[in-house]
């Protein structure tokens, strides 16, 4: 299922219902569990995560993660210049910033998400982005449409099955066509989610691949995140069809005195918390 997304943003459209808090746990969620999940969280916690979150991102910049890298510095996808028209799909695109900075710079980008909510505030900033309501894992785009594809945060933590999204974005890439995305660093999953001195100390197996979910008071998951270790992500990566090229570990740049969730000017000088896995098509 999917869809195109035009109209207005309407601020009244999600008022979240009141519900009691979730509850952590570890355990299994398959595909149809975790799609599910992330479209409910998203769709209820867009409005505070761009309010949080929105000012650090931009309107129109690049950003691969809380540490700040920018693809303007960073040119993952290619020198800037070489983005002019490109055919760019995002995915997990929230309100659509690297897609206007790639608009910016000549590329035609698509910005595709599973939530309505957060394509609701890409409307609200404004631009000439197409919008796609789909799942990663149904990419609802011809063979060979895309010469580019790219994910900051989007999709990839999310799903019981990434090989099967990977799959996905060989499909609809074009050969040669490069796929960037960035996931939170695996090492992260041993330690607790805390941007602190209680968030140095291990605290879990860093193989412990069991998912991470919020369930609610009927056992219902609300949100779930999958961990994959380094090696499983690079197998993934081969198994989906791509050829790794780089894998980027983003420094805690002096600039940054933010914390956002886990993410810290203490942790990010001690431990890595982004990966960024940049992968080309055969």
């Amino acid at each position: 299922m999917s869809q195109e997304i035009h109209g207005t943003y309407s601020a009244e459209a999600a008022e979240p219902a009141e519900s009691a808090e979730p509850e952590a746990t570890r355990r299994a969620a398959d595909e149809t569990e975790s799609s599910r999940a992330s479209r409910g969280w998203w769709d209820r916690n867009a409005d505070e995560y761009q309010s949080d979150h929105g000012g650090f991102l931009g309107d129109d910049r690049f950003v691969w993660g809380p540490e700040g890298l920018d693809e303007a510095d960073a040119a993952l996808l290619g020198p800037a210049a070489s983005l002019k028209g490109r055919d760019v799909l995002e995915i997990g695109a929230g309100a659509a910033q690297c897609s206007r900075w790639l608009a910016g710079q000549g590329a035609r980008p698509v910005a595709l998400d599973l939530s309505h909510r957060q394509l609701q505030h890409a409307l609200r900033i404004g631009g000439d982005v197409p919008l796609v309501e789909a799942d990663a894992g149904r990419l609802p785009f011809r063979d060979g449409s895309f010469d580019l594809a790219c994910s900051a945060y989007g999709a990839v933590p999310f799903v019981a099955d990434p090989v099967r999204v990977f799959r996905e974005v060989h499909r609809v890439l074009r050969p040669g066509g490069r796929w960037v995305f960035s996931v939170t660093h695996p090492i992260r999953w041993a330690f607790p989610d805390e941007p602190g001195p209680e968030g140095l100390s291990v605290a879990a197996s860093y193989f412990d691949r069991v998912p991470y979910v919020e369930q609610d008071e009927d056992g219902d998951a609300v949100y779930v995140e999958h961990h994959r270790t380094l090696g499983d992500r690079v197998r993934d990566v081969v198994a989906g069809g791509f050829r790794l090229v780089d894998l980027v570990e983003p420094e805690w740049p002096a600039w940054n005195n933010q914390e956002w969730g886990g993410w810290s000017p203490l942790r990010g000088n001690l431990i890595p918390g982004t990966a960024v896995f940049v992968c080309e098509r055969g």
